[in-house]
C-alpha cells in the first residue's frame, strides 16, 4: 500500500512539475505548402519612350566617310549618250534651312558625251572637264529604319564656265550640255541619297543596344537580385529635321523584372523583334518593374527582425529563433521556431500588404493556423490570445525602401550617359517611382513598382570605315 502511495505521489509530482514548468514543448501540425509550380504571374507591359537625336554634323561626318575620292562612275554611253566619272575634291558641308538638309559638295567631273544626230553619221563625241560645287536640297524621311532623303540639285557653282576645246580655242558649251545636265542631276541626287541612307542606318545600333540591355544585370550581391528587361516590340515615328538635329521618337514595348536568386536566362532574339512605324509617340515613358521576393529570402529578412527580441505575457517569455514562409491556399504561411516558455514551432497565416507611407511590407489579419491555436489553448493558452500575436505581427514586416532605392539606382545607371553599344548614348530622369501592388503564388511574392520618367537617346561619334 505504501508503495502504491509512493508511486502515486511521484506521478502527481511529475504532472505538477510539467504544469508549472517555465518551458512547454508544443507540436503543432505543419500546414504543408501548395505544390510548387513554375513562377507565373500577371505580366505588366511597359512602354519606354526613347526620342533619338542625330546631329546633322554626325551625318556630315558619316557622309564624308562614305564619299571618298571617286564616288561615281558610268562607263556605258549607249543608254543615254553619256559616260561620266565624279570625284569628291573637298569636305561635304551640310546645313539646316527650313527643315531641309542643304548640301554643298565640291566635285570634279569628267564626262564624255555624244551630241548631234545619227543621220548620215552626223554626230560627234566630246570630252568635258568640270570642277566646282554642287548644291542640293534634301527632304528627310525614315524608311525601313534608315534615315533617308529625297534630294534635288538646286545649283552649280563652277570654278569656270563649262567649256570644250575645239582646236586651239575654248568654246563655251553650256547650251550643248544642258540635256546632259538634267540626267546628271538625277544621277548625282540619287547617289547622294544612297550615301545618306548607307551612313544613317541606325537599325543595327538600336538592335545591338536592346540586345545589351536585355542581358540580366546583377543589382545586389547580398540578395542575388537581378534586373531583367524583356524587349517585345519597337515603334518609331517619322524623322524631323529641326535646329540641325534629326529627331525621331522610338518606343520599346517590354516587360521589366527584378528577380532574386540565380542569374535568369536571357532568351531575347534581336532578329525576331517586331518593328512598327507609327505617327506619334508620347515622350514620357511609363514602366512597371516586377520585384520578385522568394519566400526563402523573405524568411531570412524576418528572422533578422526577430533577433534578440523577447515577447512576454502573463509572466511568460518567448524568443523567435527562425522564420520560414511558404504559400498555401492563396495565403502566406509563417512558421516561427520558438524557445523560452514554449519550445517548438507555431504557424500563422496572413496576406502581404504594402504600407505606402513607411514603404513596408506587412501581413494583414495575421492569425494562428487553426491547429496551432488549438494546441496553444491546451498547452499555452497565454499565447492563444491577441497580446503575443500583436507583438509578433509588429515584427512580421520589413522595409522595401532599400529595394526601391536599389531598383531606382539601377535604372539611373541606364539613364546616365549609358552607352549599351559604341556610338549610342542614353540619358534621362525618373519623376515617379511608386509601389503599385503585390501578387502571391506558389513560388514567390511579387511586388509591382510603377515608374514614370523621360529618356533621350543620342547617336554620335560612330566609328566609320575610313
Amino acid at each position: 500500500m505504501t508503495g502504491l502511495i509512493t508511486v502515486f505521489i511521484l506521478i502527481l509530482f511529475v504532472i505538477l512539475f510539467n504544469s508549472c514548468s517555465t518551458s512547454k514543448k508544443i507540436a503543432a501540425l505543419k500546414p504543408e505548402p501548395s505544390n510548387n509550380a513554375p513562377l507565373v504571374y500577371t505580366t505588366n507591359t511597359s512602354y519606354i519612350s526613347m526620342p533619338v537625336n542625330i546631329a546633322l554634323s554626325e551625318i556630315e561626318k558619316q557622309l564624308n566617310a562614305v564619299f571618298t575620292d571617286l564616288i561615281y562612275i558610268d562607263s556605258v554611253m549607249s543608254d543615254d549618250n553619256i559616260e561620266m566619272k565624279i570625284w569628291k575634291t573637298g569636305i561635304i558641308k551640310l546645313s539646316d534651312k527650313g527643315g531641309y538638309i542643304h548640301s554643298e559638295i565640291p566635285l570634279k567631273i569628267w564626262t564624255r558625251f555624244k551630241y548631234g544626230t545619227d543621220f548620215l553619221g552626223l554626230n560627234d563625241i566630246r570630252v568635258l572637264h568640270l570642277k566646282g560645287i554642287i548644291k542640293l536640297k534634301s527632304k528627310v524621311e525614315l524608311n525601313n529604319w534608315k534615315m533617308s532623303t529625297v534630294s534635288e540639285i538646286t545649283d552649280f557653282d563652277w570654278d569656270e564656265s563649262p567649256k570644250i576645246e575645239v582646236g586651239s580655242k575654248k568654246i563655251p558649251v553650256t547650251y550643248l550640255i544642258n540635256p546632259a545636265i538634267n540626267i546628271f542631276k538625277k544621277k548625282i541626287s540619287r547617289k547622294i541619297d544612297d550615301a545618306i541612307a548607307e551612313s544613317s542606318d541606325f537599325k543595327p545600333y538600336v538592335l545591338d543596344a536592346l540586345e545589351s540591355v536585355s542581358k540580366p544585370m546583377l543589382t545586389s550581391d547580398q540578395y542575388e537580385t537581378w534586373l531583367k528587361v524583356n524587349p517585345l516590340e519597337l515603334y518609331v515615328s517619322k524623322a524631323v529635321l529641326n535646329n540641325s538635329i534629326v529627331r525621331m521618337n522610338m518606343a520599346l514595348k517590354c516587360t521589366m523584372l527584378t528577380m532574386v536568386g540565380s542569374k535568369p536566362e536571357n532568351r531575347f532574339d534581336k532578329l525576331k523583334l517586331k518593328l512598327h512605324p507609327v505617327e506619334n509617340i508620347p515622350e514620357v515613358f511609363e514602366a512597371t518593374i516586377a520585384g520578385i521576393s522568394t519566400y526563402e529570402n523573405a524568411g531570412k529578412v524576418l528572422t533578422k527582425n526577430f533577433k534578440d527580441l523577447e515577447f512576454s505575457a502573463k509572466g511568460k517569455k518567448i524568443k523567435v529563433q527562425k522564420v520560414d514562409m511558404w504559400y498555401k491556399d492563396q495565403k502566406v504561411i509563417i512558421s516561427l521556431n520558438l524557445t523560452g516558455s514554449v519550445n517548438g514551432t507555431i504557424y500563422l497565416y496572413g496576406f502581404p500588404k504594402y504600407d505606402k507611407d513607411n514603404k513596408m511590407i506587412y501581413f494583414s489579419d495575421l492569425q494562428y493556423v487553426l491547429d496551432t491555436k488549438n494546441v496553444l489553448l491546451k498547452t499555452a493558452n497565454w499565447m492563444a490570445g491577441s497580446l503575443i500575436l500583436d507583438q509578433i505581427a509588429r515584427q512580421c514586416r520589413y522595409s522595401i525602401q532599400e529595394n526601391l532605392d536599389e531598383a531606382r539606382n539601377s535604372l539611373l545607371y541606364y539613364l546616365s550617359n549609358y552607352s549599351p553599344v559604341e556610338g549610342v548614348f542614353v540619358n534621362g530622369k525618373i519623376n515617379n517611382f511608386d509601389f503599385e501592388k503585390i501578387e502571391i503564388n506558389d513560388a514567390a511574392m511579387i511586388a509591382f513598382i510603377k515608374i514614370k520618367g523621360k529618356v533621350t537617346t543620342v547617336i554620335k561619334d560612330v566609328k566609320t570605315n575610313e
